[in-house]
């Protein structure tokens, strides 16, 4: 994965998720908090057979189709529903 970081993502956490991410990180020995979670995000990628690389979107993940005029639902008969 390319170490250009572009994108901010702000995450609110619960009191447990924080103290998890923060076990994580010291066991770890990871330098910071977003270290630490970019490692947890990648292992919880690859645990699902995904690999976190650069050059893949997020719309290959997607439960929608990009047609001409933006997301549709992927129906069998090509329509979308209203």
């Amino acid at each position: 994965m390319s170490d250009l970081r572009a994108e901010r993502l702000q995450v609110m956490l619960s009191p447990e998720e924080l103290a998890a991410v923060d076990d994580f990180r010291f066991r770890h020995r990871m330098p910071t908090r977003a270290a630490a979670v970019r490692e947890i995000l990648k292992l919880g990628l690859a645990s699902v057979g995904l690999d976190a690389k650069a050059g893949v979107k997020s719309s290959d993940f997607g439960v929608f189709g990009r047609g001409p005029e933006g997301h549709t639902p992927d129906l069998p008969n090509g329509n979308a529903e209203d």
